[in-house]
């Protein structure tokens, strides 16, 4: 009996079962339909973090000493000490008749360089070397019968006779110089002519030069060259040779081109001018390196103010308004503070301080 209502109970349990398992069945295909319809959400991205700009600061320097040098530069090349252009002076323009030297040859002094083209005028000389005879004797014979003369025809007959002697020199003077001859024994370093040219006045037709001996010829600005002085240090920077120590010897002392002694150093129209060691500022070296020619080029730089332990600051540190030079300090805490100074002499990036800052501060640069 009692196994027949427990089976009863089972069998009512089941149908019952049925229905609430199918209605939850129902419902969990109910979500999954729902959740498969629904658009799928977009990944949020991920954005970088955005850093602040940062405030650039300004550079800080610190006081210090050392030595400071002003200088000077210029430049310049090996000339030997004995150089020299040669030229004629004839203010007559004349063809160069002969060329006796080429570049590099050796030559003597009184050895003939070049010749000019006077045949015209040795042609001249034959015919009033006659004529000044003549003159003489007719003067000769003038003086003796000066006493049947009046002192102003004598006087008047003395002019002439001058004259015409005058113009004997002068064409004894233009064919004289017509021939250019070597002033010293030496080398032929430059022609500047060849045969056929015509030759102006002093324009340079060879260059001398006693290769035996050379030194730093240098060329600096009018303005640099009023500060330099005879003893003042001199860096020579020689191309592809080094650097030497050496000391100004002679300032320039250009001769006057207006007066016949020769020329500016500066070429003009047509050949070249006359150029002159003058012309340069001398510097010697000591000891001479060995294995430099003549015509090297080089750049100097003269010292022309030296202090030992001066207190400097970098230019980029120091700041300027209506006449007033001052510095910002900085101090452990980074405190800053105007604080005016006193400025010594200056080079292209320092400047010294000569009251107003002692070496270890700190000062902003602009």
């Amino acid at each position: 009996m009692f196994s027949k209502w427990w089976m009863g109970n089972l069998l009512m349990l089941k149908k019952a079962a049925k229905p609430a398992a199918i209605a939850c069945l129902a419902v969990s295909l109910a979500v999954t339909a729902g959740c498969s319809v629904l658009p799928k959400e977009e990944e949020e991205e991920t954005l970088p973090a955005i850093q602040p700009p940062k405030l650039s600061k300004k550079p800080e320097y610190v006081v210090k000493t050392d030595t400071l040098e002003t200088k000077v530069r210029g430049s310049g090349k090996l000339m030997a000490t004995v150089e020299e252009d040669l030229y004629f002076t004839d203010e007559t323009s004349r063809r160069i008749k002969n060329l006796y030297v080429k570049t590099g040859d050796t030559v003597e002094k009184g050895q003939i360089i070049a010749e000019l083209d006077v045949t015209e005028q040795e042609s001249q000389l034959k015919k009033t070397r006659l004529q000044t005879r003549r003159d003489e004797l007719a003067m000769i014979e003038t003086l003796r019968n000066a006493d049947g003369k009046s002192a102003e025809e004598v006087e008047q007959a003395k002019i002439d006779f001058e004259l015409k002697r005058e113009e004997l020199n002068k064409l004894e003077s233009t064919i004289a110089n017509a021939k250019l001859t070597a002033p010293f024994s030496g080398t032929i370093v430059s022609v500047y002519v060849k045969k056929g040219d015509t030759a102006k006045a002093y324009d340079a037709i060879v260059t001398i030069a006693d290769l035996s001996q050379l030194t730093v010829a240098a060329t600096l600005s009018q303005d640099d060259l009023k500060k330099v002085a005879v003893g003042m240090e001199v860096v020579v920077d020689v191309n592809a040779a080094g650097q030497y120590k050496g000391t100004v010897q002679q300032l320039p002392n250009p001769k006057d081109p207006n007066s016949g002694g020769g020329g500016s150093g500066f070429p003009g129209e047509g050949q070249k001018q006359p150029d002159s060691i003058e012309n340069y500022m001398i510097v010697k070296l000591d000891p001479f390196p060995e294995g430099l020619n003549r015509g090297t080029m080089l750049g100097v730089s003269v010292i022309t103010q030296r202090k030992e332990n001066a207190v400097i600051i970098p230019l980029a540190a120091l700041r300027s308004y209506s006449g007033r030079n001052y510095v910002q300090v900085v101090d452990d805490k980074g405190n800053k503070r105007e604080v005016d100074v006193e400025l010594g002499q200056q080079t292209s990036t320092d400047v010294e301080i000569v009251k107003g800052l002692t070496p270890g501060q700190k000062v902003v640069g602009r």
